[in-house]
């Protein structure tokens, strides 16, 4: 019955014994990915806003985009097809190859010359090189399998973050129970550690956003950064949320001093903390265990 499986699973214990070859597909394939995290990136956000408008019609803070103009036209992760959003040429085949097709169009619109963003190409190359590494850290298989999956949900996030402020819980809940099924099988830490690690990484973020906005009268964050938070813990379990806390609140706190004295950034502008969590907790899964026994080991 499953014998058309049986070529893929030659195939993969084929690259299992090909260390090269395993590096090789996983960084084509993460470049492909990374092309589609684009789309993710620029439509996801822009589905959801048609969504809330469509719910209340009264909404008036939504950013300008063509497809919230017109809700009756079908814009989803499929349609409408790849296109210049200037001059509206389809982007052909060959003008949507990972990198490649940005260094041959000279980072240019085919059609009308527009520049085309940088940002999408160093997704692409983001996505690549952070994929890459994990071949040399975890196993080829399952594990490793797991953590692209993982990479490629925090880099999406990360981004929309940035130029919303939002973290769709599409991706932040999707995260979590995948993080939650992964560690039924232990792949990463004990289920136990997992839904604790779920429930202490909403609570504690939780905590501190009802603390803030008791002492200041502010909102000091998103309901989303809970949600990423509660997601790493299910991934990695309760045990790696304080370094994750720590990573993201020091590199956060230096990004934010650093905008204000020297490019001069409003104090007042909200900072998107998705980002540095994100960050954080990439480099947890990875490299958590070591730093946690260098810095127990000064004691």
């Amino acid at each position: 019955m499953l014998d058309f499986l049986a070529p893929i699973s030659t195939l993969t214990q084929w690259l299992g014994s090909h260390w090269a070859l395993q590096l090789a597909s996983v960084a084509v394939l993460s470049l492909l990915v990374g092309s589609f995290l684009n789309v993710v990136i620029l439509r996801l956000p822009i589905m959801m806003f048609r969504s809330w408008k469509q719910e209340c019609a009264d909404i008036d803070s939504l950013p300008k985009h063509p497809a919230l103009d017109d809700l009756s036209t079908p814009y989803n992760l499929v349609k409408p097809d790849s296109h210049c959003p200037k001059c509206q040429a389809p982007v052909k085949a060959w003008q949507n190859i990972p990198l490649l097709s940005f260094l041959m169009l000279k980072g240019q619109c085919a059609g009308c010359g527009t520049r085309i963003g940088w940002r999408y190409p160093a997704v692409e190359l983001v996505t690549a090189l952070m994929s890459a590494v994990l071949v040399f850290m975890f196993p080829w298989g399952l594990q490793l399998a797991a953590m692209l999956l993982f990479t490629w949900l925090l880099v999406s996030m990360s981004v929309i973050d940035i130029d919303h402020q939002i973290l769709p819980d599409s991706m932040t809940l999707g995260l979590m129970w995948l993080g939650l099924v992964a560690n039924s099988f232990g792949l990463f830490t004990d289920l136990n550690s997992a839904v604790w690690g779920a429930v202490a990484g909403y609570l504690s973020l939780w905590s501190v956003f009802w603390i803030f906005k008791l002492v200041t009268g502010k909102e000091g964050m998103g309901f989303g950064d809970f949600k990423l938070l509660a997601a790493l813990g299910a991934w990695l379990g309760f045990q790696k949320l304080l370094l994750i806390i720590l990573l993201s609140s020091a590199v956060g706190a230096v990004v934010g001093i650093a905008g204000i004295l020297i490019l001069g950034r409003d104090k007042n502008l909200p900072i998107p903390f998705g980002p540095y969590l994100a960050a954080a907790g990439w480099i947890a899964a990875l490299w958590g265990d070591q730093i946690m026994a260098a810095y127990l080991g000064q004691f």
